[in-house]
């Protein structure tokens, strides 16, 4: 999710590595901290690869900056990534949210909307925290206050979740349906 985020805002416009760790860090730090220790080798191999590039940028009254921008392979590789996510980008929740935040760049409606299917997809399969058996435990067999509560909660962001991406799914294909419509 590192190089995606990376990727992702250096495609919204160019900025030092400072501000990139702070703009990741506001996304996806609560769960996993970005050091500079991440942040670096990773700014590296996308250097190697051709997706990122560093320019020098001379500062008011400071010394010189560096900032990084992304290439036009690095575009490519990005919109491959969101319009093609692995399948632990659509079932794992910080993941999805990561791909979510930058899904949009995506120009085609339709390739946006297939990716809201795979995890509209994850989140009607049965599933639970627990299982007993191989199968899943409903919130009314849980007798374990704290285990219930997590599956009660889980279950109403799940709720909401999917409205809201049975929402967006409509809203997209009532755009391309419009859009394909001769004027």
């Amino acid at each position: 999710m590192l190089t995606l985020s990376i990727l992702g805002f250096l495609a919204e416009r160019p900025m030092h590595a400072y501000e990139l760790r702070r703009r990741i860090s506001d996304l996806i730090g609560h769960n996993r901290p970005v050091s500079d220790g991440a942040l670096y080798p990773a700014l590296n191999r996308l250097r190697q690869a051709g997706h990122v590039e560093r320019q020098a940028e001379p500062g008011d009254s400071a010394p010189t900056r560096q900032v990084l921008r992304i290439t036009p392979a690095g575009r490519t590789e990005l919109l491959r990534r969101l319009a093609e996510p692995k399948e632990t980008e659509i079932t794992d929740g910080g993941s999805f949210f990561t791909l979510l935040a930058f899904l949009g760049q995506v120009p085609d409606p339709e390739r946006q909307a297939a990716v809201l299917r795979r995890r509209l997809d994850f989140l009607s399969a049965p599933g639970s925290f627990f299982s007993r058996s191989g199968a899943p435990v409903r919130i009314k067999d849980e007798e374990d206050r704290y285990r219930r509560g997590m599956l009660i909660m889980a279950r109403a962001a799940q709720r909401a979740e999917r409205a809201w991406l049975e929402e967006t799914l409509r809203a997209l294909l009532e755009a391309d349906a419009a859009a394909e419509r001769p004027s």
